[in-house]
């Protein structure tokens, strides 16, 4: 695949790798997102979103999402590497710009790489 693609291998689909990220995978809390990151033995980077109804209608769910999806397609380099990566959305992020949530989570992964 290319760099900018994003295929069904690298999403998080079974209800089982979802469930093991959110019992043992580490977190992180931005603004808009809570980050939980599971290393994979896959070597590739996944991805997974979680937008409950509480969120907003199905219309504001799948822009978050598309938002989220496009983020992690044109940044997979920076995130880490062999990681199963879910995206837990919270209410502030149905106001925010692209370019808001995209700063948002670069510089929680800048400040987790650091750490």
């Amino acid at each position: 695949m290319g760099k900018h693609s994003f295929g069904k291998d690298e999403r998080v689909r079974k209800r089982r790798d979802f469930q093991q990220t959110y019992s043992v995978g580490e977190r992180i809390a931005t603004r808009h997102f809570v980050i939980l990151l599971n290393r994979n033995p896959l070597g590739t980077s996944r991805l997974g979103i979680t937008v409950t109804k509480k969120i907003g209608s199905s219309v504001t769910r799948n822009r978050i999402k598309r938002l989220v999806r496009e983020f992690f397609r044109l940044n997979k380099e920076a995130l880490p590497a062999s990681h199963d990566i879910i995206f837990i959305a919270r209410r502030s992020v149905v106001l925010a710009r692209f370019h808001d949530v995209c700063e948002d989570l670069k510089e929680s992964f800048r400040q987790h790489s650091h750490q």
